[in-house]
């Protein structure tokens, strides 16, 4: 699998994208960038969008590619998944033709331009020759993150956004990668576990809940006012396979 890290900012700044990786060139986990990175011939090739949860930061490139797709009227539906909750609180307060029109109601060329899905966790479901599955994780409204494999059985894990949680890292056997949120530095713990994040010292507790750690863990999702902090105390760990992800980084997995 090729993963290409669009965004993965806790914030947006200057340079700092809000989370959006690209697997394949043709599924978007999370879409809190879109349009501001990708190019037209690089949207057009997005058929599916796993969300993790419904917060702006991860949502907020749905509507102008939606708007970017329908323009040329040609017959083309990228499909939203996640969890029924997320995906209502996508129709109510987005798509709701009041904030921004309702494109899963609106056709090109005979076609929704979105087409929303839900799937409940702990059951996989299948993109193309990718297996998916959905787990529950801790955050302040409900979310999920995800595992993909793809059809070699190379898995990797993905957390979205959440504070210390348990589900997931049980069913993280034999994946080589693990892309895992750190939104603050160890001084602001109690404030990271109120907002449901983690800091470093808590990422140490939960990958130590794996059975084996993975190649690679991808630290994203840091708040660039934060940044400089997260990654000296990332360095101190002394851990060759942590690494903070940069936007425009492309992955073998």
């Amino acid at each position: 699998m090729k993963l290409k890290v669009i965004g993965s900012s806790g914030a947006e700044f200057p340079g700092h994208n809000p989370s959006a990786f690209l697997i394949d060139d043709c599924i978007l986990l999370d879409a809190g960038t879109i349009g501001a990175s990708l190019n037209e011939a690089a949207q057009w090739k997005i058929r599916d969008i796993l969300i993790t949860h419904a917060h702006l930061d991860h949502i907020r490139g749905i509507p102008f590619l939606a708007d970017n797709l329908i323009i040329k009227n040609k017959k083309h539906s990228v499909t939203v998944i996640s969890i029924s909750n997320v995906l209502m609180t996508l129709k109510k307060n987005l798509l709701n033709n009041k904030i921004w029109p309702d494109f899963t109601n609106i056709s090109a060329a005979s076609s929704p331009v979105l087409i929303l899905k839900a799937v409940s966790p702990g059951r996989p479901f299948k993109i193309n020759s990718y297996t998916i599955i959905a787990y529950k994780v801790n955050h302040s409204v409900p979310a999920v993150g995800y595992i993909v494999e793809d059809r070699k059985g190379k898995r990797f894990l993905y957390t979205g956004d959440t504070g210390p949680t348990d589900t997931i890292w049980k069913a993280a056997k034999g994946i080589c990668c693990a892309i895992i949120e750190v939104s603050f530095p160890n001084r602001l713990e109690v404030m990271a576990i109120k907002t449901g994040h983690l800091t470093t010292g808590l990422l140490m507790k939960e990958i130590n809940k794996m059975e084996s750690l993975p190649e690679k863990i991808l630290i994203t999702h840091p708040k660039p006012q934060y940044l400089k902090q997260i990654k000296k105390e990332i360095e101190g760990l002394r851990m060759n396979n942590i690494k903070i992800l940069k936007d425009g980084e492309i992955y073998r997995i």
